[in-house]
């Protein structure tokens, strides 16, 4: 897909600037006078918490957030990227001799994600060849908005432009990053990140369909409300296990009722087996992460309708309704075991930063009577997301500001457009 500044972004001044510095970059770096633009949003996720990966159903949406690069070919099969802000150059060989997992200490896992991804694209049947590229991104890392998931979208859209004539579907650049994620960071991610950046703009996906997707008509804006995602401070090191936790259980569930995913049983069949998962399981954990896979799936369905008949007070409910399940339920919202990692053993259920946060800003909109919020993304540490009525946005941030630093506190608009290649018009 192809889009003008104006289009991506509703101005051309202040972006144009910005590309401009782009390129500028790219000549000093690469020395040459060619290239050609993309950017790619991060995501932010509406509702259908940790269900993408047993077949459920999500909400998510682009946001105004991203990643941009000037690329061009160099003929070799090497890909070169520089990204504003690191010295180091990655240079990623498209052949190999060893696979560089993020699991060998010596592989920079940027370059070990990025030769993961141009694998899967070749997996896919696609075409990858040498390209140099230099990277600028706003898109926040650790905000539970994607900042890898538009790092791989953005040069998808790179490696279709130039080798494969746009013959790669959006779907094809997720299923790319998904690989790389699996198989080179190992991540049990699903396709939702990836997805959401693609496409663009709100989505309602359905992932018990090989990721079925309609594009939804749905502004906070125009609804006279901001989205603020908060960024609740420094989570643990390493919460692998833990979001790998959540699909296993949710698995082992679907295991006792004779399928792999959740989506291939109904939630009557839960309930009416019910005494036979507890008793066979032994996990109720499980069991109430199945719970919530069902519900949400629900919300999700409830929620895409009332955009489609304008009924804000209930899709805002519905949000809310989707944080109390992820919090009481999924129990994503902190880390519950022993932190033995640290020296002092310091037990990890003491650091409730989200849920300390998510309190607040409940206690805040209960005052205001409008708005609602909940845990954003992953989970367990880091970032909530807030839907604040613009009029209160300022007293909210604030209000919030007084346990988290301001510099971590994001208004952030939703974007129409996913992973495009940037037409400049000259001036």
């Amino acid at each position: 897909m192809e889009r003008t500044l104006e289009q991506i972004y509703g101005e051309d001044g202040k972006y144009r600037k910005r590309y401009e510095h782009l390129f500028a970059r790219f000549q000093e770096e690469w020395k040459g006078d060619m290239a050609e633009f993309f950017s790619a949003p991060g995501r932010t996720e509406i509702i259908g918490n940790h269900t993408d990966h047993n077949g459920g159903k999500v909400i998510a949406s682009s946001i105004d957030m991203d990643t941009i690069c000037a690329a061009y070919p160099n003929g070799s099969d090497r890909v070169n990227i520089i990204s504003e802000g690191y010295e180091e150059v990655v240079m990623v060989d498209l052949f190999p001799k060893e696979k560089g997992e993020i699991k060998d200490p010596d592989i920079n896992p940027t370059k070990a994600l990025l030769q993961g991804l141009f694998e899967g694209i070749r997996n896919l049947g696609y075409q990858v060849s040498g390209f140099d590229a230099y990277i600028s991104t706003d898109v926040i890392r650790a905000a539970g908005v994607s900042s890898s998931a538009s790092l791989e979208m953005l040069l998808c859209a790179v490696v279709n432009f130039f080798f494969n004539k746009n013959a790669m579907s959006c779907l094809d650049y997720a299923k790319a990053g998904q690989y790389a994620e699996n198989h080179y960071w190992n991540k049990a991610s699903g396709l939702m990140d990836q997805l959401a950046c693609a496409v663009g703009g709100p989505v309602l996906f359905d992932f018990s369909k090989d990721a079925v997707y309609e594009k939804l008509d749905f502004s906070l804006d125009d609804m006279g409300y901001d989205l603020i995602i908060v960024n609740t401070g420094k989570g643990h090191a390493d919460l692998s296990k833990e979001y790998s936790e959540i699909p296993s259980e949710m698995g082992a569930v679907a295991e006792r009722l004779g399928v792999k995913q959740l989506s291939e049983v109904s939630f009557t069949k839960l309930l009416d087996h019910m005494q036979n998962v507890i008793t066979n399981l032994h996990n109720d954990r499980a069991i109430l992460r199945a719970l919530h896979f069902y519900e949400e799936n629900r919300r999700v369905e409830e929620v895409a309708q009332a955009i489609r008949n304008k009924e804000e007070e209930k899709l805002l409910a519905l949000m809310q309704e989707s944080g109390s399940s992820s919090w009481k339920w999924l129990q994503n919202c902190y880390v519950a075991e022993k932190n033995t990692g640290s020296e002092s053993f310091y037990p990890a259920w003491k650091e409730q930063k989200i849920p300390l946060v998510l309190a607040l800003t409940e206690i805040f909109i209960r005052q205001t009577g409008r708005g609602c919020c909940r845990v954003h993304g992953g989970g367990f540490a880091g970032v909530i997301q807030a839907v604040i009525p613009k009029e209160q946005t300022p007293k909210y941030m604030e209000f919030i500001e007084s346990v988290v630093d301001k510099d971590r506190i994001y208004k952030m608009r939703l974007r129409k457009d996913g992973a495009v290649r940037v037409l400049l018009k000259r001036q």
